[in-house]
């Protein structure tokens, strides 16, 4: 995890913030890592999708009914996409 996040770190396995006790990552957080890696949208989703996969059996754990589709919404949702996410490939 990037030290610049200042303080905003998950508390796991309950995938709290340490900081401002929201859900990890909180809006701090997806602030700071937004503006590390504003030039590396690859690498944020990538290191997202590793807070996803650490965290989905800890809150499974927790929370039985745990909405997969809410986690993923809740790690990578937020992540910008990427210029092209959308757009035609001129392939059919």
């Amino acid at each position: 995890m990037p030290a610049r996040v200042d303080g905003h770190l998950p508390l796991r396995p309950i995938w709290l913030c340490r900081s401002c006790q929201d859900p990890w990552p909180c809006a701090a957080a997806r602030l700071t890592l937004r503006c590390e890696y504003s030039r590396d949208r690859v690498g944020l989703a990538v290191l997202m999708a590793t807070q996803l996969l650490d965290a989905l059996p800890e809150l499974a754990t927790l929370i039985p009914d745990l909405d997969p589709r809410a986690a993923f919404e809740r790690f990578l949702g937020w992540t910008p996409p990427h210029p092209l996410a959308g757009a035609s490939t001129g392939f059919t």
